[in-house]
């Protein structure tokens, strides 16, 4: 509980400009992009490190639930104040301290927005592949916390792939620095791979180092429209075969191509129940070779309609569709289930046939698009959110899809985290002993439980506390 003596002292700590109890505040950084509302007892924005070790270090002291926030665009509840406390949100930690073309690093402040990076470093001839769809307005700090994918993942790898090291407050207030700005490091145990996708539970980051890698010189874009998933999976591993790794490899099923083209008016092929969007990236004659032959495998597995961009006006008009789909959505029912499930690659026809036999079982819409070239399907099971029966249904049909997935070796999320939304189903992934052991690493980073309390875990650090 914050009485009046504490919010002396955090005010004192951040300045009264930078620390608020003013209930438009409270409910301004209640929610994030699952839009289920928990409200704070208040909100503070730090501005630098030694501000965030005074506020943990007085909230540890105290038993004070401290939430870590980004932008707020995570959705699986990762910067809910489930338990109320201080949500700590870290915008103003938003400079690129160092761009070092030398040594292909960057050092930057969390509050950084993903796509104001990559186009800082592109103008250095360099690049930081990390793609999310939410770049435009997703901090650095918050993709890190998650591990974020995005688009790119296939050929560049997700977020913790280009973190070399970190600077981050304790749940106790210490600060810690780790992991290194060379190119080798196994200088003991690895904390910077631990911290990215903790989602806050472990410390507060406050400096990053990020690996760069040169810019691609080009990069095309081929889009393709098939009559069932299983040629697009098919023309997948035909690409695989043939030792091309696209830079992207997106698709988008039956029901999702009916959203979009009813949203954005996106011409499509009446008999597609399939569409693979791919880029290939590298110096120009090679990615201009991969398109090419990426073009003839679509043809030779069956596409209907087979389209190479002529340049990159005509490519950002395909992207459009894929980019229609998460806004489409909206506009088909009042409740989302939103997932990130992931198969082994070569399944993802099974996966999509599971996915169909639960939405006709279960009488729900259950729309999928994602990353093909890794497996990554975003699942969105469809329900009114009206409805408490269809609210049920729906739960039990997510459980149902989590369940089919694992059975094929897959895991329930792949790039969006377990926060609170996951937080039930985390056991039928994680064994108990493993589950154990994470809890006992939470303890070890902060001994009172304050940090993003009620996450991850399948019951709230408060009930720990307390016993």
């Amino acid at each position: 509980m914050l009485d009046t003596k504490l919010r002396r002292s955090l005010k004192k700590i951040l300045g009264p400009e930078n620390f608020s109890t003013r209930p438009e505040d409270l409910h301004l950084y209640a929610f994030d992009a699952t839009n289920q509302p928990h409200l704070p007892e208040a909100v503070a924005w730090p501005g630098n490190t030694g501000e965030v070790s005074a506020l943990v270090s007085l909230a540890a002291e105290h038993s004070i639930p401290v939430v870590p926030r980004g932008a707020g665009t995570g959705l699986t509840g990762g910067a809910l104040p489930v338990e109320g406390g201080v949500v700590c949100v870290m915008t103003r930690f938003n400079r690129i301290i160092s761009i070092d073309t030398a040594n292909l690093t960057a050092m930057v402040e969390p509050g950084v927005i993903a796509a104001d990076f990559q186009a800082a470093v592109e103008k250095e001839r360099l690049f930081y592949p990390p793609d999310p769809a939410s770049r435009e307005f997703s901090t650095l700090g918050g993709n890190a916390a998650e591990n974020a994918g995005g688009t790119r993942a296939v050929k560049y790898g997700v977020t913790r792939d280009y973190i070399l090291g970190l600077e981050v407050v304790l749940g106790t207030g210490e600060i810690i620095k780790t992991g290194v700005r060379t190119a080798k490091g196994v200088t003991g145990y690895d904390l910077t791979r631990l911290m990215v996708g903790s989602e806050g539970t472990l410390g507060i980051i406050t400096r990053l180092t990020m690996r760069l890698i040169p810019k691609p010189e080009a990069k095309e874009t081929v889009l393709a429209f098939f009559n069932e998933i299983s040629q697009a999976a098919e023309t997948v591993a035909a690409i695989t075969s043939a030792r091309i790794v696209p830079a992207t490899l997106e698709f988008m099923d039956r029901a999702s191509l009916d959203c979009v083209k009813e949203y954005a008016g996106m011409e499509v092929d009446p008999k597609a129940g399939a569409f693979l969007l791919i880029e290939t990236d590298g110096p120009a004659s090679q990615a201009g070779t991969e398109a090419d032959t990426v073009a003839e495998l679509c043809r030779e597995n069956g596409a209907l309609t087979v389209h190479k961009a002529k340049d990159a006006q005509e490519a950002e008009v395909m992207w459009e569709g894929r980019r229609a789909i998460s806004p489409a959505l909206f506009k088909v029912s009042s409740g989302k289930l939103n997932e990130d499930i992931v198969v082994p690659r070569s399944l993802i026809p099974d996966m999509i046939a599971r996915l169909e036999d639960i939405a006709h079982r279960y009488e729900l819409k259950i729309i999928n698009f994602g990353h093909l070239g890794d497996g990554n399907i975003h699942t969105n099971v469809m329900y009114d959110s009206k409805s408490q029966e269809q609210t049920a249904t729906a739960e039990a049909a997510l459980k149902e899809i989590f369940s089919k997935t694992l059975e094929l070796g897959g895991t329930i999320s792949g790039e969006h985290g377990i926060g609170v939304t996951k937080s039930a189903f985390i056991g039928m992934e994680i064994e108990p002993a493993a589950l154990a052991l994470m809890k006992r690493l939470k303890t070890a980073f902060d001994p009172k439980g304050i940090l993003n309390p009620g996450k991850i875990f399948p019951e709230s650090d408060a009930k720990d506390r307390l016993s």
